[in-house]
């Protein structure tokens, strides 16, 4: 689905990734682990467009998209929640995920679909987007996302600032996506909620991958846990 081959991405002369290279197979869910500052948001701005690399090749679905602005890479099948969710406040939830429909004759049955995962934007359609809370405007970002039909999405730190109830709830609608013919690639720090949504896990740190294994290895190596993610173990 999705291969990024030892690319190299500059913010001015700052070299923040260096040669990265992972995968993303069809209709699984891959984790990006990191500490804060490890490169894990310019890494999806590499794949999206925003920051293309300097060096290297990202390929989707056997096409090269490294260097395409980013209104190209979503029309080829790629969605993103960014960090920070990055919706319109002053606009209806609604309105917000109109926006995200590129396929406007669709837009009716897309709306459907994401409101059978989140029930409660049916309910809060004519709501500001500021009016809702943030584990409703984190749910809003991933529908927003997903009325673009991508094939694969990007998630960078859906748990962030929730509550863990709320993370647990994202938790559980991200595993049942899995299911309706969809790829994640999942950006976190969170070591649990990766562990258990993850097929497979790459550890981030300075810009470099340090370690990939399956989540059950991950778990298994708590020195690898505590150096590069910052979670100390007692033993």
């Amino acid at each position: 689905m999705l291969n990024v081959s030892d690319i190299h991405t500059y913010y001015g002369e700052s070299h923040i990734l260096h040669g990265v290279s992972l995968e993303v197979k069809d209709a699984s869910i891959t984790c990006i682990l990191g500490r804060n500052g490890a490169g894990k948001t310019t890494l999806v701005h590499s794949i999206i467009g925003l920051a293309p690399p300097r060096e290297g090749e990202i390929s989707f679905m056997g096409q090269q998209i490294a260097g395409l602005p980013e209104y190209q890479v979503a029309k080829k099948g790629i969605g993103l929640v960014p960090q920070g969710r990055r919706i319109f406040k002053r606009l209806t939830v609604l309105e917000n995920l109109k926006l995200g429909c590129r396929d406007k004759k669709a837009l009716d049955q897309r709306l459907d679909e994401v409101y059978s995962y989140f029930p409660v934007l049916r309910d809060r359609s004519r709501a500001g987007g500021g009016q809702l809370s943030g584990g409703e405007q984190q749910m809003l970002a991933i529908a927003r996302a997903l009325v673009g039909h991508p094939r694969l999405l990007l998630m960078d730190e859906p748990s962030e600032g929730l509550a863990p109830l709320m993370v647990d709830h994202i938790g559980s609608i991200i595993r049942k996506l899995k299911g309706r013919d969809l790829s994640i690639l999942l950006v976190e720090q969170n070591i649990s909620l990766a562990a258990n949504l993850a097929e497979y896990i790459y550890v981030l740190s300075n810009g470099r991958i340090v370690y990939e294994c399956t989540p059950q290895q991950l778990m298994e190596n708590m020195d690898i846990v505590e150096k590069y993610l910052g979670v100390r173990v007692d033993t």
